[in-house]
């Protein structure tokens, strides 16, 4: 049986790997990316590292060749819909016969602007017939503790709570659901043991949280050199953190890995 990550060379996929790697053999792992020389350390660590791109439908034929198992990491831009659906039709093609994918939190009810491409890629899945398990995370940890330590610590989310995890913490339930078994069929609504505010999160740094307004906030991000479409979207997470969007907390995380899930506290400790 061959289990395939995809976009094992970026923050989350690398991380999948790993975990996956201390439950089945590396004879056993494939991992797909665009650039196979990003994934040295896997292939030296006996890792099938194969070429594919989610624009080229026939490079993703060809990596799913003899694949049984996929961890469908999703992709990041615009084109995300048609490039996940070209990984299904792929896989589908290929005879895969489990996809986990990584969604996001209430992908099909969220006022995020992110969520509807990942309720998109659900149906998508749900339509092919194969089977699968969503892993509906929530936001990461790390995205916000790389800010800490500058003294002030900018936000559009007003007093709105986080319920973040770490993606440590994520990666590891990928790799508990696409090596084992019983999860088909499944959504997991993959959250951090506690939900906290900006003001809460500066604290724990000795930081200063400092509320903004959104189009504040936009200019500021896109001020640090970020591309205006990586800037409104990490605004409108903040503005629908305000809203409550991101607010709730569930035990799929802590259940999956049969140990508490990382609090916040920790992952600024640790940063």
């Amino acid at each position: 049986m061959t289990t395939l990550i995809t976009g094992a060379t970026g923050h989350l996929g690398a991380l999948i790997a790993d975990h996956v790697l201390t439950r089945i053999p590396a004879s056993e792992l494939a991992v797909s990316t665009r650039s196979p020389e990003k994934a040295e350390a896997l292939s030296a660590r006996g890792v099938d590292v194969r070429k594919a791109d989610f624009d080229d439908a026939e490079s993703l034929r060809a990596a799913f060749a003899g694949v049984d198992r996929l961890v469908l990491v999703s992709a990041d831009g615009p084109d995300r819909i048609a490039q996940h659906t070209r990984v299904v039709e792929a896989a589908k093609a290929a005879g895969v016969s489990f996809i986990a994918y990584t969604s996001v939190v209430d992908a099909d009810t969220s006022t995020l602007s992110l969520a509807p491409d990942h309720a998109a890629t659900e149906r998508v899945i749900r339509e092919s017939g194969i089977a699968f398990a969503f892993l509906r995370n929530g936001m990461y940890h790390e995205n916000y503790t790389q800010a800490l330590g500058h003294g002030v610590v900018a936000h559009a989310a007003g007093d709105g709570r986080n319920a973040s995890a770490s993606r440590h913490d994520l990666a590891e339930a990928a790799a508990v659901v696409v090596t084992g078994e019983g999860h088909e069929g499944k959504v997991y609504e993959l959250t951090g043991p506690s939900a906290w505010t900006f003001a809460e999160l500066a604290a724990l740094a000795g930081d200063e949280a400092k509320p903004v307004t959104a189009q504040e906030r936009i200019a500021g991000l896109v001020g640090f050199g970020l591309p205006d479409f990586v800037a409104e979207l990490l605004t409108d997470i903040e503005v629908n953190i305000g809203r409550g969007a991101l607010e709730r907390v569930t035990d799929d995380l802590p259940t999956l890995l049969g140990r508490p899930a990382t609090p916040i506290a920790e992952a600024v400790a640790n940063r």
